[in-house]
């Protein structure tokens, strides 16, 4: 069984990342779902004494332009929106169930908005996960992970007004001085939204997903580049049983960053990120930071 102190080597000071959740589903963000893994983001052990991971995720994204219906970058729509997610998770690996990994995770979410002469802010969506995987061989690692996003938050405008699930694969692949992490998933509304005096809706299917391909330039740091995918499906107005015009949505993003291991217990992480594909929805034009400490 290996201690926390070896595990440091497998997991890079936390690993596994499993939500970027662009919770804000008013349509002022942006973001990707799960936009703010990083390199060994799924480099994760099995056999292992249980651990507990701490992490604070945070985005800034400063879109200025948006794209239109046919995929025109348009110098109108745009949003600054600010999100941070903290994550508590705690790892186990079971005797009666070998060579297989655990994780359970609870993360709240908090946001602040400004847009369309506008700001607010507040707490956002609470929610609940899980991830197992196992490690077909020494380098590698294969998975999956499901989280449920809670309706509520403590303004109507960040609350996503529906319970959503938010399942996916995710791998890992690690050379001498190279690594290999992505997963692809869906993200579905299990609920229908429900607000007083209004229509009622069901959000669109999402599909993702989220690639980094990191070089291991030294021990300290790991520059890396990154692969953002996201295509939602239209918003259904249940009242008149049709779609909303214009409210399906797609992009892609591109970007850097360096992940700095600051200690055998923690690490930070930076990265920017810029759209090159969209189709109704404000650009990715964003800076992402992640903070990990495990115990």
């Amino acid at each position: 069984m290996r201690t926390i102190r070896n595990l440091k080597k497998t997991i890079s000071a936390g690993a596994i990342c499993l939500l970027a959740l662009g919770y804000v589903r008013s349509g002022h963000a942006s973001d990707i779902t799960f936009a703010v893994i990083g390199p060994h983001e799924y480099d994760l052990p099995v056999n292992f004494d249980p651990f507990n991971v701490l992490v604070q995720y945070g985005d800034g994204n400063a879109a200025g332009h948006s794209y239109d219906s046919s995929g025109a970058r348009v110098p109108t729509g745009g949003s600054h929106t600010w999100t941070g997610l903290t994550k508590y998770v705690h790892f186990r690996s079971f005797e009666a169930i070998p060579n297989v990994g655990f994780a359970f995770e609870l993360i709240q979410a908090s946001s602040y908005v400004l847009a369309n002469g506008q700001s607010y802010g507040g707490l956002g969506t609470t929610i609940p996960g899980f991830a197992a995987w196992f490690k077909p061989n020494a380098h590698s690692t294969f998975g999956f992970q499901t989280f449920m996003e809670s309706p509520s938050a403590t303004r109507d405008a960040l609350a996503s007004h529906n319970w959503t699930n938010i399942t996916s694969f995710l791998f890992d692949y690690e050379w001498k001085h190279f690594s290999f992490d992505g997963d692809l998933g869906a993200t579905v509304a299990a609920t229908s939204t429900h607000l007083r005096q209004q229509h009622s809706y069901t959000a669109g299917q999402s599909f993702f997903s989220n690639l980094r391909f990191g070089w291991k330039a030294s021990a300290l740091m790991e520059p890396f580049f990154a692969f953002d995918w996201q295509n939602t499906g239209g918003l259904y107005d249940n009242t008149f049983n049709q779609y909303v015009q214009n409210s399906n949505a797609r992009e892609v993003a591109l970007g850097t960053g360096i992940m700095f291991n600051l200690s055998k217990k923690s690490s930070l992480t930076f990265r920017y990120a810029h759209s090159v594909e969209g189709r109704n929805l404000p650009e990715t034009n964003a800076y992402y930071i992640k903070f990990v400490y495990l115990w």
